[in-house]
């Protein structure tokens, strides 16, 4: 007959695994907060939409991004670009969520009318029309339209966007204009 167990040594190990638990599950939860919190009222939402035609087009950018490095950047950007395809761009990046700008039929207040506030925008800045849309998607937080709070646009265009389709994604903008 085997002998029995010792009811302290029992209760005790039952003892640290409660407290192993107890112990382990805040840690998680405080880890979890740490790692998912945003400093400030920072908020980024990111919207992955697939298109067929980007997989076709993703070999023609990669060749035309290592020719857009040797031009200078005082070229207009849009001459270059298709609207119709920044059309597309200007769709599957969330755009028009945020953005009112006719041409693409979005109606979006969160952030500045595209239909108007570029081209006033960019003569505060003292900047051409393409180069202040460029800028203003790559670096959305170099000038700031008056009433928008910094931070509010994703700041991750310039890598999620090729130069490709940022170039006709600023076309499509200035189209109007």
């Amino acid at each position: 007959m085997e002998p029995r167990r010792d009811p302290y040594v029992t209760v005790g190990e039952v003892f640290v695994w409660l407290l192993f638990f107890a112990l382990l599950v805040p840690a998680g939860i405080v880890g979890w907060a740490i790692g998912h919190s945003t400093s400030g009222r920072t908020h980024t939402v990111t919207r992955t939409v697939t298109l067929a035609a980007s997989a076709t087009s993703a070999t023609p950018s990669v060749k035309q991004s290592t020719a857009a490095k040797t031009t200078t950047a005082t070229a207009p950007a849009s001459t270059a670009g298709s609207a119709a395809k920044g059309e597309a761009v200007f769709v599957s990046g969330g755009c028009g969520s945020c953005h009112t700008f006719k041409p693409a039929g979005a109606r979006g207040a969160i952030g500045p009318d595209l239909d108007t506030k570029p081209a006033i925008d960019a003569k505060k800045a003292h900047m051409p029309l393409a180069a202040f849309v460029r800028q203003s998607i790559v670096k959305p937080n170099a000038y700031l339209s008056p009433g928008y709070p910094k931070g509010v646009m994703p700041q991750s265009f310039a890598v999620q966007l090729s130069k490709m389709q940022l170039t006709d994604l600023v076309a499509f903008i200035t189209s109007g204009k």
